[in-house]
């Protein structure tokens, strides 16, 4: 509550923690005050290299876990529940900084192209979450979390209200592509489709009038990927490639930190490492003097 996690975030941690405890269960631990700094380190291990119940996880997923660890170790301490913290000192798996990936102009002009055949109710729907996708740089959840009350097609305004991480609200604007799409869907699609279902304030419906879900939207992407002849993109390649672009335009870092709904802007500069790659690769390429 006081930190505003997602759902999902807490799920996760709920599942680290539950695998925490029953670590220490097996090493014979019944209380924090017997829990040691060897505890812990074990349990990274654990995490990294597996064991008899569970897979070895990602850097990632790992940090997270140890994360969720320091804080309960925290939290124990803080509450009197024991006189030490083990896991002070415990240090989660260092992650290799991964360059988010983006796809071309291009080639996300032939993704929306390729939302379905022309004209039918569920295309229209499929193409204005694409080009919300790529026109706002929202996360799938942020997508399908929509209300119709949330899109404003107002003369003065076109913008959209995503409530992203933390129960942080944003207004983002819609350009052109995006605004039409939407349109086009709320005036000619959505009442039909809904019209199937018992009413629901969702801005997405699945072909049943419910709300869309985020295998729903998953699926609409992938459709359209199959039928564009694109492999490996995702949602969240569609959010990558709108702040890759926005940059590459000119942008200002800060400006696509409040569009992507970051809370620190050092989230957002690895963005600018990949502008900067392209940079250098374009300047190989076409200076005199660099060629071999």
């Amino acid at each position: 509550m006081e930190r505003g996690l997602a759902a999902n975030t807490l799920a996760s941690y709920r599942r680290d923690l539950l695998r925490y405890v029953g670590h220490l269960e097996r090493r014979g631990r019944a209380t924090f005050g017997e829990v040691a700094e060897d505890d812990v380190t074990a349990f990274v291990t654990a995490l990294r290299e597996g064991d008899g119940e569970h897979q070895a996880l990602v850097a990632a997923s790992a940090a997270r876990a140890v994360s969720a660890v320091r804080g309960l170790h925290r939290f124990a301490l803080s509450q009197g529940v024991c006189r030490h913290d083990p896991a002070h000192e415990v240090r989660a798996p260092r992650q290799l900084r991964r360059l988010p990936k983006a796809i071309s102009v291009r080639d996300v002009e032939r993704l929306i192209a390729a939302a379905g055949p022309d004209g039918a109710p569920l295309t229209l729907r499929n193409r204005a979450l694409l080009e919300l996708l790529y026109g706002t740089g929202a996360r799938i959840s942020e997508a399908v979390g929509l209300a119709v009350d949330d899109v404003e097609l107002g003369a003065e305004a076109q913008r959209v209200r995503l409530r992203g991480k933390g129960g942080r609200t944003r207004l983002v604007p819609l350009g052109g592509f995006a605004e039409e799409a939407l349109r086009a869907y709320l005036t000619r699609a959505r009442p039909g489709i809904a019209s199937h279902g018992r009413g629901t304030s969702g801005l997405f419906l699945n072909a049943r009038g419910g709300r869309l879900t985020r295998q729903g939207a998953w699926e609409v992407l992938q459709g359209a990927a199959e039928r564009g002849g694109l492999e490996g993109v995702s949602p969240h390649m569609l959010r990558h490639s709108f702040a890759t672009h926005l940059l590459d335009g000119g942008v200002d870092v800060r400006v696509v930190q409040e569009l992507l709904g970051h809370a620190s802007v050092t989230t957002t500069q690895v963005y600018t490492q990949v502008t900067v790659d392209k940079l250098r690769e374009v300047y190989a390429a076409a200076h005199p003097r660099t060629r071999d």
